[in-house]
């Protein structure tokens, strides 16, 4: 199942409450009305593979997507170059005016307006499925379990990224969404748990090859575990972690590479990866380039500027080219502090290719040099969202907060024994230091996963990381402060609902 292409877009009376005047904006003859459609299974199956098609955009999981706000600004991956579309996350100079022009087109607005198209377009799905009385119950189980998950998971980016965000769960009309106020994230949090519990009960154990990039029961789990964390609920975050590792059918690789591999994209350990595919044309008029980021480009490199033709001629004997942009690679502090001994480090650093000394390092397991299969701007590659070796180390940090480390210990040195050899497993720790264990044990082993900046948030410790991180070009030290745990509102969209601006006149903070 390959999402880079629109299979189905719902048509609504206006726009969003988004106030994107592109929104909505394609041939009227790939419009479908909701009155005439959501007849049949595959009538919902299709506006589902639209939600999934959403998922896929450069905004959110496509391209570098939720990465320039989940990773950039933390301490582990920064650009090699000043480059302005990814300096106000990096410097953390946002503000109402600059968050709108954030990395190209593709910033926090189209976020925005993104993940809210998939609620609306959920609510739309879920109430015509309430109406339809020719699909069978099981099967209305099914599509209710998986558009409930995307519109839980949309939830869950907007209450981490925006913190109290409109809410609504019904099919409303355009002129009541654009009219909503924002509504405590912990009531929205609470709500779409129990939508992901429900979603976990119908959706299948696991996926087959006809269906790949969809979600299982496992990944609802998984967000579940995330929530829950963020709430410091930790016994539901541990049992709910242990049912995904006791139950379903994922298991750790026996080596870390391994997991990254593109012959091996579909392996145990990955519980969901959008699954994207080679020459399917994106609005921006490409393929996926999100591991063009993690790849080195050719005018950096090698060390030794002199060899550079050289280098290229080594490259291009093995099929292969440095053509990425290098805006995604590991930052000083990161390669100074990860283990020297540590297995995991090869996989994230390298500061050599081919015998060449480079002049940045680059993270591997992210890239693809690949140039007859996999060219600039247009990858097959999928992107990894969920795997579980993050769901041990969530349900290790559960268990040290519930009843310390020592029933803890085995969820922890199960990701650290293919990490050394011979083995290091931890033992011997209070509380506090298994807390602070699991920081970096959770950075080296989960490193441009898309997880690092919220961890740091949730744990509270953000600013004083920032502060005390050594970065290659931007200094965000003097620059941050405590509002920049979440982004403001775009501009347009309060201008549009004042409503917005009801609860707080601050827009988080920031005016």
């Amino acid at each position: 199942m390959k999402f880079i292409t629109k299979y189905i877009l719902i048509l609504v009376t206006g726009t969003m409450l988004i106030g994107c005047d592109s929104y909505l904006e394609e041939d009227p003859k790939s419009i479908t009305s909701p009155d005439t459609f959501f007849n049949t299974i595959e009538e919902f199956e299709l506006a589902i593979v639209g939600l999934y098609d959403t998922w896929g955009q450069d905004y959110l999981h496509g391209s570098i997507g939720l990465y320039r706000f989940t990773e950039n600004g933390a301490d582990i991956v920064g650009p090699n170059r000043n480059f302005g579309q990814v300096e106000q996350m990096m410097s953390y100079s946002l503000s109402e005016s600059t968050i709108d022009a954030v990395y190209w087109n593709s910033g926090a607005p189209k976020t925005w307006q993104g993940l809210y198209s998939i609620i609306l377009n959920t609510n739309t799905i879920l109430s015509k499925l309430e109406l339809n009385d020719v699909i069978s119950q099981a099967n209305k189980d099914v599509i209710e379990a998986e558009t409930l998950f995307h519109r839980a998971y949309a939830y869950y980016y907007l209450t981490n990224l925006w913190g109290d965000v409109p809410y609504y769960r019904e099919n409303l009309p355009i002129s009541e969404v654009q009219a909503l106020p924002r509504t405590d994230k912990k009531t929205i949090r609470d709500e779409i748990l129990v939508d992901l519990q429900k979603a976990q009960l119908s959706l299948p154990s696991s996926i087959n090859s006809d269906n790949f990039g969809k979600v299982s029961k496992w990944v609802a789990a998984t967000v579940m575990v995330k929530i829950y964390l963020i709430q410091n609920k930790w016994q539901q975050a541990r049992d709910k972690s242990l049912e995904i590792i006791n139950d379903s059918p994922h298991r750790l690789l026996d080596e870390y590479a391994s997991v990254f591999r593109l012959d091996n994209e579909y392996n145990e350990e990955i519980i969901w990866s959008t699954d994207f595919g080679k020459d399917l044309v994106q609005d921006h008029g490409w393929g996926n380039d999100w591991v063009d980021h993690f790849t080195p480009r050719i005018r950096d490199e090698p060390k030794e500027s002199s060899k550079k033709a050289e280098l290229s001629a080594a490259l291009a004997a093995r099929n292969e080219g440095f053509t990425g942009y290098g805006l995604q690679i590991p930052l000083p502090d990161f390669v100074k502090k990860f283990p020297l001994d540590d297995l995991r480090r090869a996989s994230n650093i390298t500061t050599e290719y081919l015998g060449y000394e480079l002049n940045f390092p680059y993270m591997p397991k992210r890239w693809n040099l690949d140039q007859i299969n996999s060219p600039r701007g247009n990858h097959a590659d999928n992107k990894l969202i969920f795997r579980l070796a993050d769901v041990y180390l969530m349900a290790a940090e559960a268990e040290n907060e519930l009843n310390g480390p020592t029933s803890a210990y085995q969820y922890i040195n199960k990701v650290r024994e293919r990490a050394f050899e011979p083995d290091q497993p931890l033992s011997g720790l209070s509380k506090d230091d298994f807390r602070l264990a699991m920081y970096d044990e959770r950075k080296w082993e989960l490193a441009a996963e898309g997880e690092r900046r919220m961890d740091l948030i949730r744990w509270g410790i953000l600013l004083d990381v920032v502060k005390n991180t050594e970065y290659r070009v931007y200094d965000p030290a003097p620059n941050i402060k405590p509002r920049h745990v979440l982004l403001p509102i775009p501009t347009e969209e309060f201008i549009l609902n004042p409503a917005l601006l009801e609860s707080d006149p601050t827009n988080n903070g920031y005016r």
